[in-house]
This record gives C-alpha cells, structure tokens and sequence, in this order.
C-alpha cells in the first residue's frame, strides 16, 4: 500500500498533508456539534483549523515512523443535542465526510487552474511536484475517508454503529477495548493483515476517484476533459 510505503523525500508533503486533512476532519466534527448545540469542543478551542488545537504528538511520531498516525479525538456530549442520535451520527459523519470533499475540491481546483492556463507555461519537474502533490493528497484524504468509517472502536465507524446497538452490547465491547485496540494494531503493523484487511479496503479509492473525475469530466468536457482524470488514468487508478 503506497500510502503507508512511502518515499523519505515526501516526508515533508505527506506531513503537511496530514495535518491540513486531520484538522479539517477534527475541525469538521467540532464544528458540526457546535452548531446542534454542543459547545464542548467550541470551549476547549476546537473549532479552528490551527492544527496546534488538533495535533496527537503520538500521532504524529507514528505517522513519521510508520506511515500511520491520528489526532485528538473531539469531545462530544450527546446528550446536548435535541435530537441524539440523529445529530451524533451526522457529527461523527462530518469528519469523514470532509475528507471526502478534500479530495473533491482539490481536483476541482486543478481543472479551473488548466481552464485558465497556468499550466501552459509549467516546466516538467514543475508538473512531476505537482502530480506528487495531488496523488499524495487525493490517497491521503481518501484513505482517510474510507478508514474512519470502519466500525472498529475508536473509529467514527464504530461511533456510528454505536448508536444502533443496544446497551448491553455497548457494554461488553467496552469491556474488551483493550483487546480490541491490540488486534488493530497488529492488523495495522504487521504487513500481511494490514495488506489482507485495510488494504483491501483501501482498493475502494479508485472507484472514488473515477467517481470523482467522471463528474469533473462531464462539467469540463466544454474545454477538452478533465486533466485530472487524464493524470489518474495514466497511472492506472
């Protein structure tokens, strides 16, 4: 999986990366339960896009050393919200959500900047960052989106199911939380559980991005396609 295997030289994009797609996703969720009524997160100073507010320094070491890293989690009070259950799945959805429309505007942007030529003039080791730059962001920010959703605690997956389980259940899966949190991180860093399990579920991003780019295509065919489905289909996404 190239997005947990990746070059030391693009450390430095895959960090900046990480930190913009983690706070926006905390940012996300943060806003979201402010807005229906819960002002936990607004009063410890998360809902900002500084990613100081967000930032796991544990997170971020295991990013650095493992490909794999996280933010803090926001607090939620659900029991703030006029309606729980719906409003929690929609903040818990927020973040992943957010990712996804990451990725989205990113190549939007990329086909507005072609529309109007500013990559005309662009030398060749110019448009080699610049693909590096979008691949790294459209893998990260999906992977990203379609990780969280996994219904493993403490993921925004999980969080979602939650709501849907009775008490009892609830209960003894947090009973076994710590189990639960050694067999993640087994599947996470020995290689053929991860390859047999996230990365299996990772393949979904290239039905996305053709998604994606088939929208892109259609609003740009007027002015010859979208370059960023011409830039994923030349690298066999």
């Amino acid at each position: 999986m190239s997005f947990f295997w990746f070059p030391i030289e693009h450390l430095p994009v895959i960090i900046l990366i990480m930190l913009i797609a983690f706070s926006v996703h905390e940012f996300a969720h943060a806003w979201t339960a402010w807005k229906f009524g819960d002002d936990t997160a607004y009063r410890e100073g998360r809902v900002t896009l500084n990613p100081l507010a967000h930032l796991d320094w544990i997170g971020m070491l295991f990013l650095v050393i493992a490909g794999f890293g996280w933010a803090k989690p926001v607090p939620v009070r659900r029991s703030r919200f006029k309606n729980p259950r719906q409003m929690s799945i929609i903040v818990t959805l927020a973040g992943p959500v957010s990712n996804l429309l990451l990725a989205f505007l990113l190549l939007l942007l990329v086909d507005l900047l072609r529309v109007f030529h500013v990559f005309d003039n662009a030398s060749g080791d110019l448009m080699s960052n610049i693909i590096i730059f979008i691949l790294y962001w459209i893998s990260i920010n999906l992977a990203l989106f379609l990780f969280n959703l996994l219904p493993i605690p403490p993921l925004d997956g999980y969080r979602i199911l939650e709501e849907f389980l009775p008490l009892r259940t609830r209960m003894k899966i947090q009973e076994m939380g710590q189990w639960i949190t050694f067999g993640f991180l087994l599947i996470v860093f020995i290689p053929p559980l991860r390859d047999a399990t996230i990365g299996q579920l990772m393949k979904l991003r290239g039905p996305l991005v053709d998604g994606m780019t088939s929208i892109l295509d259609v609003l740009f065919s007027p002015a010859g396609g979208s370059l960023s489905k011409a830039i994923f289909a030349s690298l066999g996404w």
